[in-house]
């Protein structure tokens, strides 16, 4: 866990590069005024809290009255201190899944629950950044539109396609996969993709049993519809920021440029997509033109972008880094009844 207190100084390489580059000074930032600061970092938390709501009533769902519900609110925010620290927003399901194996869930229960939660996350954010990625399309913006269409359709399609496939085949780990950990991990290696084997088929077996039933079908609206609001709420999040710096933008042109953005900062290239995310921002507004950096009158500036991603990335990366020492990672015991 360490590596990523490292990594976390290493994200800012990013917005210095682009500060130094535009000529963007402190004051510049700060002049977008504390009430759309605060106001950002509201409804960036709002985000986080209905996802941590949504996985708290998946869990329970499935649990019944398993753990306090706010507890359970708190790991899920804290979990996303993880994907905040790699590359294409991952690692999250596996907190989640720790914890809740932790506390005496079995761990195919525990992956089902975790997957049920980033699946309708996934599928959530996919449309809307698809949606995007159309807008850009017909705007014109072919290089954008490319980029966001084919990172958003891809892992939504990959996602989705798992999801629904574990319910008609029992997955295995790949042959090449396997003989590789087999030849090098000896017979550690053997028991590995054993027990590996064993929990992906435990796993497809609970997704063909619930899947079919209409109180998993609830289960997973209820859980897409929540994905939907929190996604909502981070997009306008950058709207409150603009008007701070006399930028003017509809709720629905925020959200498209944010998902557009979330789309090209899936891309697993730097950590916790930063410097995708700001590009990703400047080039779907700025005359929807990828390699036109220099802002034009009218149009958002740099120190929005900054400011915007403060707000929504490193504020939420103290809060979540909290939370996530002290629920998640804490001792954990497991409820006397199991």
């Amino acid at each position: 866990m360490n590596w990523r207190l490292v990594a976390i100084p290493v994200t800012l390489i990013p917005i210095f590069v682009i500060a130094i580059q535009f000529d963007i000074k402190i004051e510049d930032v700060l002049a977008i005024g504390l009430f759309p600061f605060v106001g950002a970092i509201v409804a960036m938390m709002i985000k986080l809290g209905l996802q941590g709501i949504k996985f708290a009533y998946i869990t329970r769902k499935y649990l019944g009255s398993f753990d306090s519900f706010f507890k359970l609110v708190g790991v899920r925010v804290g979990s996303e201190f993880i994907k905040f620290t790699t590359p294409m927003f991952i690692g999250a399901e596996f907190v989640v899944i720790y914890y809740l194996h932790k506390k005496g869930v079995k761990p195919a229960k525990a992956a089902w629950i975790a997957i049920m939660d980033i699946v309708t996350e996934v599928f959530a954010a996919g449309l809307l950044s698809i949606m995007a990625g159309v807008i850009a399309l017909l705007s014109g913006a072919y290089i954008v539109a490319a980029v966001i269409l084919a990172t958003s359709i891809t892992i939504t399609s990959l996602w989705m396609v798992m999801f629904f496939l574990s319910s008609k085949h029992a997955f295995q780990v790949p042959k090449a996969l396997e003989n590789l950990v087999k030849r090098f991990g000896k017979e550690k290696g053997v028991k590995v993709i054993g027990q590996t084997n064993t929990w992906m088929e435990e796993v497809c077996t609970m997704s063909r049993e619930n899947l079919k039933t209409s109180e998993s079908k609830k289960i997973f609206i209820v859980s897409f519809l929540f994905s939907l609001a929190s996604w909502a709420f981070y997009g306008i999040s950058f709207m409150i920021i603009a008007m701070g710096t006399g930028f003017m933008i509809s709720a629905f042109d925020s959200i498209m440029a944010v998902m557009g953005a979330n789309a090209i900062g899936n891309l697993p290239i730097t950590i916790g997509g930063s410097g995708l995310a700001e590009f990703g921002i400047i080039a779907y507004l700025n005359n929807l033109d990828p390699f036109a950096f220099e802002i034009s009158e009218g149009i958002v500036a740099w120190d929005a972008v900054i400011g915007w991603r403060i707000a929504t990335y490193y504020v939420p990366i103290v809060i979540t880094w909290l939370l996530l020492v002290k629920l998640a990672l804490s001792k954990i015991s497991k409820p006397s009844s199991s």
